[in-house]
Parts: structure tokens; sequence; C-alpha cells
């Protein structure tokens, strides 16, 4: 504080005034103050002590479905036990709103930040690597270097065992539609489809959306040798499987099986209910939060955790050749 004060002719107590939003500065001192804290990354902290932590950021890429809510209500649930307020953003308002959120961040305003997904990008995590706050990636997009605890899923083992139970099932001519090529649990999702087949396989691209599951699963049904099962890298692609064999004519699980990710709420009121991998969003959600807290109080962590993934029978998949196994059970 003393150095901006010198560098910005003001008085400590003045920097002090700007740094906590109070009034008696005037807007041009206060503009230069804080463009000074920005330039020079100030971030004032103190050692949290039990109790002390007040505030904590939780910042998406976008939020737009259910798998952000399951991450949010985790989260939540841990700060309000520990009496701990929490601010929830996206990066969707674009570069205005990213700078918005920093300048908040850095003028001191939270006692630790979770990046969830793309929000850990490099870009967000530089701009936080000199404010002196616990970060926390949870399921983050891309490999992550240096001292960022990370909290994720177990996603090559759930494609494994989603790609193993259509084989069991007598399954041969298995498709799959990926992930976004440059997303981290997308390639560990194709990895261990790859891995369970025993070869490449027929992959088709998508982009964890509703449309581009439709667009994907239209090509492979048009193929002179369609899949008799698909596995979609998430349950907003598998419905848009659904939609496809629904223009086709295609009874499921009849004609094809479909088999999602994620387990989001909406799986099981699919028609015909989704099988699908169960990723433990909430819990996650709770464990990054715990992680924060745990790092902001100076205590010691699990600094990479990864989360079991559950297969979730239900009726989407059968014995090809249509023997529907019916009802829902953990596999």
């Amino acid at each position: 504080m003393e150095h901006i004060a010198r560098i910005a002719g003001v008085s400590v107590p003045t920097v002090s005034r700007v740094l906590n939003g109070r009034d008696g500065v005037s807007s041009l001192t206060r503009e230069r103050v804080e463009d000074l804290l920005r330039e020079h990354g100030y971030r004032a902290r103190h050692p949290a002590r039990s109790g002390e932590i007040a505030l904590i950021d939780v910042i998406f890429p976008e939020i737009d479905c259910a798998w952000e809510s399951e991450h949010i209500r985790g989260i939540e649930a841990v700060a309000s036990a520990a009496g701990v307020a929490m601010v929830v953003s996206s990066l969707t308002g674009g570069p205005v709103a990213t700078g918005q959120l920093l300048r908040r961040l850095r003028l001191g305003r939270t006692d630790g930040v979770i990046l969830a997904g793309g929000s850990s990008a490099g870009t967000m995590r530089a701009a936080l690597s000199s404010l002196n706050v616990p970060v926390v990636a949870l399921d983050p997009a891309s490999r992550l270097v240096g001292e960022v605890p990370t909290v994720g899923a177990a996603n090559f083992a759930g494609a494994y065992n989603a790609t193993r139970h259509l084989m069991d099932l007598g399954h041969r001519r298995i498709a799959m539609i990926a992930g976004h090529p440059e997303i981290r649990c997308s390639q560990a999702r194709l990895d261990g489809y790859r891995a369970a087949l025993g070869r490449e396989g027929v992959v088709e691209p998508g982009e964890f959306s509703f449309e581009s599951g439709l667009t994907a699963a239209r090509r492979l049904l048009a193929a002179a040798e369609p899949p008799t099962a698909i596995f979609a890298a998430n349950d907003f692609m598998a419905l848009g499987v659904y939609e496809a064999a629904r223009r086709l004519g295609i009874s499921i699980p009849a004609r094809l099986s479909v088999v999602g990710f994620d387990d989001l709420p909406g799986a099981r009121w699919a028609s015909p209910p989704l099988t699908t991998i169960r990723q433990p969003l909430r819990d996650m959600g709770r464990t990054a939060a715990g992680t924060l807290l745990s790092l902001a109080r100076g205590e010691s962590i699990d600094p990479h955790v990864r989360m079991t993934t559950s297969l979730i029978v239900r009726e989407s998949t059968s014995q090809q050749g249509g023997v529907q196994l019916g009802g829902e059970r953990f596999g």
C-alpha cells in the first residue's frame, strides 16, 4: 500500500479507502489508484484463521445446463455449512465481463476461487497468479501444471465401462460420438472407449451439444453397416442420438442401444430412460469447496482428486437382437 501510495502521489489511507470501497476519494484519484493496483497485481490478503473466510468465487465458462447446477449445489452445501458466502460468475460476457470480474478479485473481495471447466485455461490462471489467493480447478478442461489443486472424475474408466457394457450385451458394431477434442475429458473418454474395444472403432466428432449428437448420429446411422450401439461422450449428445433415431424410425433399444455420460437429472426421464455413466457432479463440487476452504486455512490437502464414476443401467440398452434388460441398476 505504501508503494502504491508513493507512485500515485497520495496517502496510504487514501489507498486503503480505495481498496475498501469507501467514500472520500475523488473519481480521478480512485481511478488512478485502481489502475496502479491492477498494473502491480496487488491483492491484500492475510492468512485466514478459523472462521475468517467470508467469500469464495466460483467461475464457469458458461452456465447453461444441469452440469453446472449440480456443481453449484455441491459447492453451496459446503460453503453454507461453513458460513461462507459465494459468488457464481461466468465468462460468457466476453472480455468486458472478464475484466470486471478480475478487477473485483484484484481489489481483494474474495478469499478463494474455484475455476470450473474451461475457466481454468491459462489466461484466467495467469491473471489470478499474482493475487495470493487460493485457487482450485474443478474438472479442468486442460492438463494443469504447477501448484493448482484439481478435482476431476475417472473419465477413462467410465468410458471403458460404458463400452464394455455394450460388448457384454453382444454388440460389436459400437460407435462413439466424441466430445470437443481440445477438452481433456474428451480424450480420456475416447481412450477408454478404444481400450475396451481393443481397436480404433468408429468415432464421430461432437461438441457436447444436442445438435452435434444429432448430426453425428445421422451420419452413423446412414452408413452401409450402421452401428447397433452408440456411446455418446455426454448425455446431451446421447439425446441427440435419440432424435436421430426417431427421425429415421429406429427403435431404442430394439434396434439401437445408446449410452451417455454424466447422468444429468433429465437422463432418467428420457424415453426410454437413458443408460449412462454417472459423474458425481455434486460431490465433485463439495470436494472442490472443501479443498478450497482447507487451502485458505493453511491446512493440508490432497492436491489431485479423481472421483469414481458409475455405470447406471436403464432401458436404452439391450442385448443385440433387442432383448431388453429393463429397470435401473448400478454396474
